[in-house]
């Protein structure tokens, strides 16, 4: 199935599910969820996954819209789907991932690296105090590529910084990111909408490259 785009029935659908959490609603609604978000989201992951086929250890998930029970959530449904371009861990958030979502108020994808390791943190300062050039060229790249600048939570009492360069990455602790967000319009229900995926993401891959080896 190539991806088309989504519909504004997909709209109707997040909406519903985000103002009717419960059983009797989605079971009524089930098909709408399977024709206008499962399947496309599935589409627009194969689609976007295609120049990552050869990246070895590279996996894509493509999440459903049931909590996990053991989570013990009030809500038995989510209210977004998403999608994740990784490698093959255990638990996503602490390795870097490229991934797009869609929920009730519009679609966001791009990179994040949500909960780094304190030890990963402190082997990304070791690694660029020694070879800051390394690091600069490729975020200045991303950068000049897509327009965008990273973003971060940052440690109150950062480590003294060696190099002036490198005080703002010095400050980096966790939740690091670039990303798109989209509000709904015409622009979403259309094949358009994989290309700027694709595009992005594959402009924000050195990136996640770089962050992988730590």
């Amino acid at each position: 199935m190539a991806f088309e785009g989504y519909s504004p029935e997909t709209v109707d659908f997040l909406w519903g599910i985000r103002m009717n959490n419960n059983r009797e609603w989605f079971l009524s609604h089930k098909q709408q969820y399977v024709n206008t978000l499962y399947e496309p989201t599935k589409a627009l992951g194969a689609y976007v996954f295609q120049p990552f086929l050869d990246k070895s250890g590279t996996i894509i998930k493509v999440s459903r819209i049931y909590r996990d029970a053991r989570m013990h959530h009030p809500l038995p449904y989510k209210e977004s789907l998403w999608i994740c371009i990784r490698q093959d861990v255990q638990w996503w958030a602490e390795n870097p991932c490229l991934f797009f979502e869609i929920n009730p108020d519009g679609v966001e994808y791009g990179f994040c690296f949500w909960q780094p390791k304190p030890a990963v943190m402190k082997a990304f300062r070791r690694r660029i105090a020694e070879k800051p050039e390394e690091f600069l060229r490729i975020i200045n790249k991303v950068k000049k590529d897509t327009g965008m600048n990273m973003t971060a939570a940052c440690y109150k009492r950062p480590e003294a910084c060696p190099n002036p360069k490198l005080a703002e990455f010095f400050q980096w602790k966790a939740n690091l990111a670039i990303i798109q967000h989209e509000d709904f319009s015409p622009d979403t229900f259309g094949p358009a909408l994989g290309e700027r995926v694709r595009e992005l993401l594959q402009k924000l891959t050195p990136l996640y490259d770089y962050f992988y080896q730590f």
